[in-house]
């Protein structure tokens, strides 16, 4: 074995190639043929269910985890990026793969790759794969890393693929056209398989795409919907199918009623090999968690930590910031990476927010604190705005500052919320 612990692993696949992205599928997708040799390409020994998307991919997954879960399947995630350790991408029944576990399918790779130079995600994508078929997972479910069609999980063919929105954001890669962001998210989708859509105005072209290829595309508003009736909700989809009384997901916000909905349409494409019943269903809305998406903080004054780092994103943050119950203040710590638009992640909070504490963190992809502070300054923002040192002394500012009525907002990538998490600040999730 070419290295003995995880952390010297992950410090060389991040030399190994000499772009971060590199998006082409020929590559992993040799390397993935002759590390199990004994699969057809492009495919598990399992379903898959791949989601994609701008925003909510994240969300959709950890309800496909846990309604899977709840029923008793053998279930395998794989998600991206992480926010306290590598292991989170990688889990096998709701339990993270082991540093152990992850060394050993680095080696098998670092064998059969034959000299390829694979990018710290190919790598990352191989051992997730590699660990599902060795545990012999009856369900594997891949969250794309950026885009869609060259991104390293679309090797494999889904038997169902999901995109749960289309928003502005890898402009630079992904193209600078809401139709352009939908092509590359469309990638996904597949010939005679299940194309769900999950945002009512999803741009056109990604719904054309399905159709140009032959998948069966399932949106909601047309195929599938929800209503709430009574506190509860009711979920409607395709060939009539329904469910209803269920109750609220854990996740919070209106937005993830839209993201219930359309993870309930993929699972119910594969009721046939894999059901699952409505006791597991709303078992599974109850006991869904996923850090950084407006996790609220037990204690007194309110964190909430939200990884939203572009302008849809921010919106659904602002929805839900606004309906949360909060007496005193709301304060804010803000913390960008370079190629996110500051702007767009700044003006649907502003109205909301009474005092901005600005920090860059440590990462080398950080955006300037000189750029943030421009971007609050041109903004429609009138609150107060100070700027600090790195994000550690953000966050304590603003702790000093709130008080016991108050609330904490933390946003702007997971890095920032990363940050948080680790602070002696704060508590952790």
């Amino acid at each position: 074995m070419r290295f003995q612990t995880l952390a010297d692993w992950l410090a060389w696949q991040e030399t190994l190639h000499p772009s971060r992205i590199d998006l082409r599928l020929e590559r992993i997708s040799a390397v993935w043929q002759r590390l199990h040799p004994e699969l057809s390409p492009g495919r598990l020994p399992c379903a898959v269910i791949t989601v994609g998307g701008t925003n909510g991919k994240g969300s959709c997954v950890a309800y496909l985890e846990a309604w899977y879960r709840a029923a008793g399947y053998r279930c395998g995630a794989y998600t991206s990026p992480h926010l306290l350790q590598y292991n989170e991408r990688v889990r096998l029944d709701g339990e993270m793969a082991t540093d152990a576990e992850l060394c050993a399918a680095f080696a098998r790779i670092d064998q059969v790759r034959d000299g390829a130079a694979l990018t710290y995600f190919e790598f990352g994508t191989l051992a997730a794969l590699d660990l599902f078929v060795r545990a012999g997972v009856e369900i594997a479910l891949l969250e794309v890393g950026l885009g869609g069609r060259l991104d390293a999980v679309n090797m494999i063919d889904a038997d169902v693929a999901l995109v749960a929105s289309i928003g502005f954001d890898h402009t630079a890669w992904l193209g600078d056209t809401l139709d352009l962001i939908a092509f590359e998210k469309a990638g996904i989708f597949r010939a005679g398989r299940p194309a769900v859509i999950g945002q009512r105005d999803a741009p056109a072209r990604l719904r054309e795409r399905a159709e140009e290829i032959g998948a069966l595309p399932m949106q909601l508003g047309q195929e599938l919907d929800w209503t709430a009736e009574a506190g509860q909700w009711r979920w409607c989809g395709p060939n009539d199918l329904q469910y209803g009384a269920l109750p609220a997901p854990a996740l919070r916000g209106r937005r993830q009623y839209d993201n219930a909905a359309a993870a309930l349409c993929a699972l119910a494409q594969l009721s046939d090999r894999l059901p699952v019943n409505l006791a597991a269903i709303r078992q599974g809305l109850l006991r869904v968690k996923l850090n950084g998406r407006f996790s609220v903080l037990p204690g007194r004054p309110t964190w909430i930590l939200d990884v939203a780092h572009n302008d849809q994103a921010a919106l659904t943050l602002a929805e839900n910031l606004a309906s949360y119950p909060c007496a005193g203040r709301r304060l804010a710590v803000l913390s960008l990476l370079a190629d996110k638009d500051a702007s767009a992640v700044i003006a649907p909070l502003a109205p909301l927010i009474d005092a901005w504490h600005l920090g860059q963190s440590a990462s080398e992809r950080a955006m300037a604190l000189e750029d943030l502070t421009a971007a609050l300054a041109k903004s429609e923002a009138t609150a107060r705005h100070v700027a600090h040192a790195d994000l550690d002394q953000a966050l304590a500012a603003a702790a000093a500052e709130a008080g016991p009525e108050d609330l904490i907002l933390v946003v702007g990538s997971f890095v920032t919320v990363e940050a948080a998490l680790r602070s002696s600040i704060i508590a952790t999730v």
